[in-house]
């Protein structure tokens, strides 16, 4: 036996216990996973510009391909749920809960998911109780807020029909998570780690309709137009084995993002936040923007700079040094789309929809579309200097009168398309009222409206968005196909209204 013993090398002796340890965690790992098979990781690794690596996975699928199905699937513990539920609902934070996905067979640790939205989350319910409105727009509950599982507190009752604050929507309730919004982040537990190039993706609620074709089609109408928009994608979906109809996947504007646009800083407009002048200090804007890309490179001080031009410019100024600051004719593009996609939740809407592009070359800035989920719902014979409303169920398509500017119908204009209570946008609204902007905007929207509407492009990208939802499993497609005809619909208004 000792023979034996010194046959093995000195080195090997010494360290037996490590070996033994090593050999042992093996045993119970095939123990525990048998002769399953783990798929790999495909990556590239590169330095990000601060010194970051980044692994980028590459998947077994293009995440974005819409003539193929896809899949996803999320599992976390419950326990961390009911965590963030009760962080949510008592101040209004939306944290990150670690979980595990897996896209189109391929499987993720540790990504970060936490709930999206704002208005879209007005509605949410948690053991039959809503969220208090938070009317101070920082977030803050009001005084003496219980979280649900307690009485709820004074002015908040339980929903009484299952439906959304003005019953617009179908109620999202907490105890359905696979039919929430959420925010998928690659990043937030792996440092550096992306998909496909991209650190986050949103995925849109289930909810008031049953395949949001017109966010679909609003999107890709973005697009069609030559403007930067998002990638999107129907997927089945399923969350802790719950699974629900197939949702709608959307690129979000990340660092993945920013680079693709070029060498550039992409700047996030808050909810919370205002288009107003608050001095020099950048703190003071930490509630109004949100810097994307080039972290601690460079800083908000462009933004700051165009606000407070646009603020104190005077009305010759404004009109001969704005091109200086800002490419006119692609704003002049994103106002007319917005009006033509009847989204009242833009830029100058009560959500504060939009990222400011700065290009470091020209030094000018570009407006960017963000989160069209409200688009091609309002009144389909609005024309371009009307302000756009949403219509809700019940509101007949037309109004009587709807093509007139509101202050020929004897009431006051519909602010509802101008930010609402916040009074919409100072840099939109001094825009469309310069004359040669206005017009401008004006041959824009023509040229949209033909390209886009009476070309019929409107009308084959909701066929394709159609056919990619009833790709994935659970898929209605009879319900897909009444609210693809009412949304055909709306677009032959639109064009037939704009075209007179």
């Amino acid at each position: 036996m000792a023979r034996l013993r010194h046959r093995i090398p000195v080195r090997l002796r010494h360290h037996w216990r490590l070996v033994a340890a090593c050999v042992a965690f093996l045993a119970a790992c095939y123990g525990v996973l048998g002769s399953g098979t783990v798929r790999p990781y495909v990556t590239s690794v590169r330095t990000a510009s601060a010194g970051v690596a980044v692994r980028d996975l590459a998947g077994s699928e293009e995440l974005f391909d819409a003539a193929a199905p896809h899949d996803v699937a999320l599992t976390f513990r419950d326990e961390s749920y009911q965590d963030m539920l009760a962080e949510y609902f008592k101040d209004g934070d939306k944290k990150y809960v670690e979980a595990d996905l897996t896209i189109d067979g391929t499987t993720i640790p540790s990504v970060g998911i936490r709930l999206k939205g704002n208005s879209t989350l007005h509605g949410l319910t948690w053991k039959g109780q809503t969220r208090p409105r938070d009317t101070s727009g920082r977030g803050n509950p009001p005084e003496g807020f219980r979280p649900p599982g307690g009485e709820p507190p004074e002015g908040v009752k339980p929903p009484q029909d299952g439906r959304r604050r003005g019953g617009r929507d179908a109620a999202l309730k907490a105890e359905e998570p696979e039919n929430l919004p959420w925010l998928i982040s690659f990043d937030e537990f792996v440092e550096g780690r992306r998909y496909q190039g991209h650190s986050r993706l949103a995925v849109r609620p289930a909810m008031g309709s049953a395949a949001v074709l017109n966010e679909a089609v609003a999107i890709a109408l973005v697009d069609a137009a030559g403007e930067p928009s998002q990638r999107s994608a129907y997927t089945s979906f399923s969350v802790n084995g719950r699974r629900s109809a197939p949702r709608l996947l959307v690129e979000y504007l990340d660092e993945g993002y920013a680079e693709r646009l070029g060498d550039g800083v992409l700047y996030k407009s808050l909810a919370s936040g205002s288009f107003t002048y608050q001095g020099e200090d950048q703190t003071a804007y930490a509630d109004d923007f949100k810097q994307v890309n080039q972290v601690g490179q460079r800083d908000l001080q462009p933004v700051i700079d165009l606000v407070r031009w646009v603020e104190q410019a005077s009305d010759e100024e404004f009109a001969s040094g704005l091109a200086e600051r800002l490419d006119v004719v692609s704003f002049a593009r994103y106002a007319a789309l917005q009006s033509i996609l009847l989204n009242h939740d833009d830029m100058a809407g009560p959500g504060n929809n939009y990222y400011l592009w700065y290009d470091l070359g020209t030094e000018r800035f570009r407006v960017i579309s963000w989160d069209m989920n409200l688009a091609l719902r309002g009144d389909a014979t609005a024309g371009p200097h009307d302000a756009v409303g949403m219509r809700r169920p019940g509101d007949r398509a037309a109004r009587p009168g709807a093509g007139e500017r509101p202050e020929q119908q004897g009431r006051p204009p519909d602010t509802r398309g101008a930010g609402g209570p916040r009074g919409g946008h100072a840099l939109k609204e001094r825009f469309l009222k310069d004359a040669g902007f206005k017009e401008l905007y004006e041959r824009e929207h023509a040229a949209l409206t033909r390209d886009l509407l009476a070309g019929g492009t409107a009308t084959a990208l909701l066929d394709q968005a159609l056919k990619a939802y009833g790709l994935n499993a659970g898929a209605d497609r009879a319900k897909a196909a009444e609210e693809a005809a009412g949304l055909r619909a709306t677009l032959e208004t639109r064009a037939e209204s704009l075209a007179g």
